[in-house]
């Protein structure tokens, strides 16, 4: 089929927590895990008009990143896409700025991308043009630390070189499309302190139509999961509900996958750890050493075979600096695998971009079938494709969620069955 809107994101955590927007909304939405660019293989998908694609990029110098982002993109206005919503990180870690360009050059001419990373859900906001975290500017955060791609510069337009624009609020989505238009540039940043000001954005980017494109993250894409459905009846809820197993059952186990190296991500593994999960971590001997690491998968099946209510896979800090991240996501998605064999397994958490995409491709995945979230920034959903496929299975970037949503999360996955219900 034809896909309505397409999400081009640079990191698989952030293309999921925005898609889920849309599943919420009542789009059946589907998250690729790769293979062919969107739109080239019409019904691959089957009837799903939401579709989410990463390019892994946000790692990546910004000639590389812009490739990858015009191979990703190039051809969809031509083959009936409605719309395109290309996703950046909330704290705008990454060259966003090259890959903002790369899809402004297959759209048409005078296409203008309007930039909003606010997702006051999560405490991201944009006031006065400075991207705020929990009240902070972000270059002051751990995202201004972060190992990979920091954010050294919080006031936005100085970061993108492109100008600020105010939207009225007392204004119609006219004349906001027209104080964007006078600001004569291909790529404006707009201020979201709060999800009245994101609809207010994402009104404006409706009534600009195809001569905008829409930049930001999750918070968004909540709001123009609004304005952009059809107006017509909603579709039936065809969506995966699994059921959650009964308190105190230890038929099912949990697996939790923390490879990520935020703060956040480490006391939120901390907290599950103290819950009731059974933790496993390799160390750096374990990680870079094949013997070693053959006596530590042997740990896992043993400790996956004793049906704990969750068995936490994670990596301590040192460690991961080490080894490197890589190395780490592809030990620790052999080790969910080895976890998986067992056959106690009843649901997936995995917290990292690089890392959720190595475990669910370890285990045959194509992509996820999104229908809630956990929590804001937290998607929930079900496997697609290879012996995985119905798993439940939540997803989280490294910097989101409060410190006890891993247990959350956990709860969420474990499950005694998938069902799917519809109502007509």
């Amino acid at each position: 089929m034809t896909y309505e809107v397409v999400i081009v994101a640079d990191d698989l955590t952030g293309a999921g927590d925005t898609a889920v927007q849309f599943a919420r909304a009542g789009w059946p939405t589907l998250l690729r895990l790769g293979g062919e660019e969107p739109g080239g293989s019409a019904g691959r998908d089957g009837d799903v008009p939401v579709v989410a694609v990463t390019t892994d990029s946000r790692a990546r110098p910004d000639a590389e990143a812009a490739d990858l982002v015009r191979q990703a993109t190039a051809g969809l206005p031509h083959r009936g896409v409605t719309h395109l919503f290309k996703k950046v990180d909330s704290t705008l870690r990454g060259p966003v700025r090259a890959e903002i360009d790369a899809m402004l050059d297959v759209l048409a001419p005078g296409t203008v991308a309007l930039v909003c990373p606010a997702f006051p859900a999560v405490g991201r906001t944009v006031v006065d043009g400075v991207l705020l975290v929990d009240g902070r500017p972000v270059s002051e955060t751990a995202a201004g630390r972060d190992p990979v791609t920091p954010v050294t510069t919080s006031h936005l337009p100085t970061l993108l070189d492109a100008p600020l624009v105010r939207l009225d609020p007392r204004g119609t989505p006219a004349s906001w499309a027209a104080e964007v238009r006078a600001a004569d540039s291909p790529i404006v940043v707009l201020d979201a302190a709060n999800d009245e000001d994101l609809d207010r954005i994402a009104r404006t980017v409706a009534h600009l139509g195809e001569r905008a494109l829409a930049v930001g993250s999750a918070g968004l894409a909540g709001p123009l999961a609004v304005r952009w459905r059809p107006r017509e009846a909603e579709a039936p809820d065809t969506r995966p509900h699994p059921e959650p197993a009964p308190a105190g059952d230890t038929a099912g186990t949990a697996l939790v996958v923390v490879t990520s190296l935020h703060d956040a991500s480490r006391a939120q593994a901390d907290a599950l750890a103290a819950h009731r999960a059974e933790r496993l971590q390799p160390t750096g001997r374990d990680l870079t050493d094949d013997a070693a690491w053959a006596v530590f998968l042997a740990r896992v099946r043993t400790s996956a075979a004793g049906h704990p209510p969750a068995l936490l896979l994670s990596t301590p800090d040192a460690t991961t600096a080490a080894a490197g991240p890589e190395l780490v996501a592809r030990r620790l998605s052999d080790a969910a695998a080895h976890a998986m064999a067992a056959g106690t397994v009843t649901g997936l958490v995995a917290t990292g971009g690089d890392g959720a995409r190595a475990v669910l491709e370890r285990l045959g995945g194509t992509g996820i079938k999104l229908y809630d979230t956990v929590e804001p920034g937290v998607p929930l959903g079900v496997v697609v494709g290879g012996p995985a496929a119905g798993l439940p299975v939540a997803t989280k970037a490294g910097g989101f969620g409060s410190p006890g949503v891993l247990i959350k999360a956990a709860e969420a996955v474990r499950t005694k069955k998938t069902k799917k219900r519809s109502h007509r």
